[in-house]
C-alpha cells in the first residue's frame, strides 16, 4: 500500500491574532535568497508580529542585518554555532562583543552550546567558546540562547556550574523528555518548541510540553529546518508556526489563539523586544 497523499495546508488559512513571535529563524539562509520578502510578508499575514533572526557568524552580522533593514520587525541574536568553533578566531569574539554593546536590535547572545550528534569540531574547543560566549554575554548582561544537541548532561552542567541557574536563558529547539523539562524549569529557564512537536511520532515531546508554566513557554521554526506536519519535508518559514502553535494547544487543552499570544508575550518579556 502506498503512503497517504499529504494535503499541503496554506498557513494563511490558518491566521491567528497579531502577536505571535517567532523566537528562532535563520531567514539569512541562503534558502531565502529568492523570496525573502515574500516570507516576511506571509509571516506578517499569519499574525506574527516579530521574528528573531540568529545570526551566526559575528564577523558577517551587518551583511545579515541590512538584509532587514526595511523589517523594523525583525530582531537579533548572534553567536558563534559549537560546531563552527574551528572557524572561530579572536576576531569573531572581537567582533561579538562590539557588536553586543553597540547595536540595540541584537537581543541574545546565541545560538551556543555543544553539539554531540556531529564531528565537525571537538568537544574540548566546542566547550572552550561555549564558556568564552557565556562570559561576553554576562559582561553584556544579554540573555544567552542554547543549543544542545545529544549533549544535554555536559551542557547542563556547564550551565549550571558557572553560575547561570536564574539566568535568563532559552533552551532553544527543545526536542527532549518531561526529566529535561523538570530540570530547566527548576534553573528557571525558558522553553522554545519547533515544528517535530506535531510529528505523530513524538509523542514524548509532546507530553513534555504539556508541563511547561504558561510564562516559560516560546515556539519558533528554526527555518529552513523542521517544518512542521502538513510541510515536514519542505523549507520552514515563519508561517508555519501556526501548525506547531495548534499541536502545543492540543497537547496541553488549551486555545490555539490565546497561546499564540501568550507565548508571544514571553518572547516579547525574554528578547525585550520594541
Amino acid at each position: 500500500m502506498g503512503h497517504k497523499k499529504v494535503v499541503r495546508i496554506d498557513p494563511l488559512t490558518q491566521a491567528l491574532p497579531l502577536g505571535g513571535v517567532d523566537s528562532h529563524a535563520h531567514l539569512d539562509d541562503p534558502a531565502f535568497d529568492a523570496d525573502r520578502e515574500a516570507v516576511l510578508e506571509r509571516a506578517k499575514k499569519v499574525g506574527l508580529s516579530h521574528v528573531i533572526n540568529i545570526c551566526l557568524d559575528p564577523l558577517k552580522f551587518k551583511a545579515t542585518q541590512d538584509l532587514f533593514s526595511s523589517h523594523p520587525e525583525v530582531f537579533f541574536v548572534v553567536g558563534i554555532h559549537p560546531q563552527d568553533g574551528l572557524k572561530a578566531t579572536d576576531e569573531s569574539f572581537l567582533a561579538l562583543e562590539k557588536t553586543l554593546s553597540t547595536e540595540d536590535k541584537v537581543k541574545a547572545v546565541g545560538e551556543i552550546g555543544l553539539d554531540y550528534h556531529w564531528d565537525d569540531c571537538p568537544r574540548e574547543i566546542q566547550y572552550e567558546i561555549f564558556v568564552r560566549q557565556l562570559d561576553l554575554a554576562r559582561a553584556s548582561q544579554k540573555p544567552v540562547v542554547i543549543h544542545c544537541r545529544e549533549a544535554e548532561e555536559d551542557c547542563l552542567v556547564c550551565l549550571e556550574s558557572h553560575g547561570f541557574v536564574g539566568y535568563p536563558l532559552l533552551w532553544h529547539c527543545f526536542g527532549g523528555d518531561s526529566q529535561l523539562v523538570r530540570r530547566l524549569l527548576k534553573n528557571g529557564w525558558h522553553i522554545s518548541v519547533p515544528g517535530p512537536v506535531t510529528y505523530p511520532a513524538n509523542k514524548q515531546i509532546r507530553e513534555a510540553v504539556a508541563l511547561i508554566p504558561a510564562d516559560r513557554l516560546l515556539f519558533e521554526t528554526d527555518c529552513p529546518y523542521l517544518a512542521p506536519h502538513p510541510w515536514r519535508g519542505t523549507r520552514n518559514e515563519p508561517a508555519y508556526t501556526v501548525f506547531t502553535v495548534q499541536a502545543l494547544a492540543l497537547a496541553r487543552g488549551e486555545d490555539p489563539a490565546k497561546l499564540w499570544q501568550a507565548c508571544g508575550e514571553n518572547a516579547k518579556r525574554f528578547f525585550g523586544l520594541d
